[in-house]
């Protein structure tokens, strides 16, 4: 897991929406309040500097009221947004934010955008390690002391988890789901769809999984894949398939073969999934790139090696008959 990025000062990054929806952006921020004496007061203290525009034209506030541009009305004691974001809970290591309808009216690319400033702003702090995005409330309600809804404001209707345009739930992000390249004219940001295959309930098939990022055009697809691969789905139907502490050592192309090579992390498997699972997730990824025919997988440099009491070496090619229809 990265580390946590707020110093002895409790200076934080704030991360705001490019107008032009290229990128995200951080811009310095000094927290009054101390996380690990008052959560809750952080989270609202952030929510109130994600409604706000940073004075910089370029800029977007991500959470910044209807489409229409217009500011959510002047806050009224602890109710948290009456525009889009109308409350949040805090539980468990999870920040849940729930929003109004309107935020289904995002494009696609703002849309990612939005939520990837969203999610790496909070998870900066210690005690944050995922944001749930929920969409469906229409009405904005007041948060007691403890960061629950007022049963007196309470709204009914309970928002359903954010999908993305495959209509796939996104479940919990964390912040590293977000590939970003700070403010930059000579690393430009790049936008794209990628097709990952992660393990179904049982264990025993893959799952073809749509995700769209936006990723710093210094990094190579092919290792964004399996990077992406390596964090884990962001839909609740499908299961990871690598140890999520595996690190890539290298990972590049050669006459249509795809060379990955891990460090030894990759050996402990400590999900539910058969050999087979395992490694074509990893061959299924990378051959969905269309100069990719086949992949051999090393580990610190032992292209033959035991993995889950298999021998595991050679090129493989994509197997179309492991993924669930």
């Amino acid at each position: 897991m990265a580390k946590k990025k707020i110093e002895a000062d409790n200076k934080i990054n704030v991360y705001y929406v490019k107008t032009d929806e290229t990128s995200i952006v951080p811009v310095e921020y000094e927290l009054k309040t101390d996380p690990t004496k008052d959560m809750y007061g952080a989270i609202t203290e952030l929510v109130q500097k994600l409604e706000e525009s940073p004075g910089k034209s370029l800029y977007e506030a991500p959470i910044s009221g209807d489409e229409s541009g217009e500011k959510p009305n002047e806050k009224n004691g602890d109710v948290v947004g009456d525009a889009w974001l109308n409350r949040y809970t805090y539980v468990n290591n999870v920040l849940k934010l729930e929003f109004g309808a309107q935020y289904d009216k995002l494009g696609i690319t703002k849309e990612v955008l939005t939520r990837a400033a969203i999610v790496r702003t909070f998870t900066q702090l210690e005690g944050i390690d995922y944001v749930y995005f929920c969409v469906g409330k229409k009405e904005a309600v007041r948060m007691n002391s403890e960061g629950d809804a007022d049963s007196a404001t309470d709204d009914p209707y309970e928002p359903a988890p954010l999908k993305d345009h495959s209509g796939n739930a996104i479940g919990p992000m964390k912040g590293e789901d977000f590939i970003y390249n700070v403010d930059s004219e000579i690393n430009k940001n790049k936008k794209k769809e990628i097709t990952l295959y992660f393990a179904n309930k049982a264990g025993d098939k893959l799952k073809r999984v749509y995700r769209y990022v936006v990723y710093n055009s210094n990094i190579s697809e092919e290792k964004l894949r399996i990077e992406q691969l390596i964090n884990g789905p962001n839909t609740n139907d499908a299961f990871p398939t690598i140890n999520k502490d595996t690190k890539i050592n290298s990972v590049n192309i050669k006459d249509k073969v795809c060379f990955i090579d891990f460090d030894s992390s990759f050996l402990t498997q400590s999900n539910n999934v058969t050999v087979q699972v395992a490694l074509y997730s990893i061959v299924n990824t990378a051959t969905e790139l269309p100069d990719v025919d086949r992949v051999v997988i090393s580990v610190d440099g032992d292209s033959s090696f035991t993995f889950m009491d298999y021998n595991i070496s050679g090129a493989y090619e994509k197997n179309t008959d492991i993924i669930s229809k």
